[in-house]
């Protein structure tokens, strides 16, 4: 593919190659996440994805991903990106002994919440209000910057942003993030969960999330438009979030 001359702001979430169907399980619609309109809804879901990280032990589990990219450095500078509440930097402390981590959000109430909590006074923790697409730290700043259930949000130009910024200011970018499952499945999965996303907030953007996501041959492509010098390393499952190794080899 000629990603000089490819259209990156209207690439498919399905990515360049999507089907006819797959092209049409997507929105450019904003879950309560992305709004300032909405009133409780947005702390709803926050509070929802962070008890949800908890209980399903998905804080850990990412954060065990994240150790395991940088097990060459001893004592490892992390920055994640997009943090909600901290819950995978609390984890990445309390697993590592000696890692330091940069806990941030581009939503100043997050922010504001984790600058509060444990993680606000915290010897190894320094909390930041970041944008993923404009990272205000300079080049080699950190051995891993970590973007995790949060990458679906930004339309394709900026995902490309996020690529370009993570894989400058870090050694290597991990990205976790949903998996957008073959078109067919991904349709009958969107119709069982279609009920409950009018009444419950947390139901509304995992629906919507789900329509956002990108798929691996168009997360390959915005890799490749960001830079081509960055490679990327894909692991996914069906059913399993995607995860996403990026650096400039």
């Amino acid at each position: 593919m000629a990603t000089e001359t490819y259209d990156i702001d209207s690439m498919p979430r399905g990515g360049p190659d999507a089907s006819w169907l797959d092209r049409r399980l997507q929105t450019d619609r904003l879950e309560y996440l992305d709004r300032d309109d909405v009133g409780v809804k947005k702390d709803k879901v926050v509070r929802s994805l962070d008890r949800s990280g908890r209980i399903f032990g998905w804080h850990k589990n990412f954060a065990r991903i994240a150790l395991d990219a940088v097990t060459d450095v001893p004592d490892p500078k992390i920055l994640e990106l997009g943090a909600g509440l901290g819950g995978i930097s609390r984890a990445l402390l309390t697993m590592h002994p000696t890692a330091r981590v940069t806990v941030t959000d581009i939503e100043p109430t997050s922010v504001a919440a984790i600058a509060a909590s444990d993680l606000g006074s915290h010897p190894r923790a320094t909390v930041r209000e970041i944008d993923a697409t404009a990272i205000d730290a300079p080049d080699g700043s950190y051995d891993l910057a970590v973007f995790a259930l949060s990458f679906h949000h930004l339309p394709p130009a900026k995902a490309c942003r996020a690529f370009a910024e993570g894989t400058r200011v870090a050694r290597k970018l991990l990205i976790i993030d949903l998996p957008r499952p073959p078109s067919l499945l991904h349709l009958v999965g969107l119709t069982v969960r279609l009920p409950l996303a009018p009444v419950r907030p947390s139901a509304h953007d995992g629906f919507i999330s789900s329509l956002r996501a990108y798929s691996p041959s168009a997360l390959r492509a915005l890799a490749c438009h960001a830079d081509p010098a960055i490679t990327v390393e894909l692991r996914r499952g069906p059913f399993k979030p995607q995860i996403v190794l990026a650096s400039r080899g």
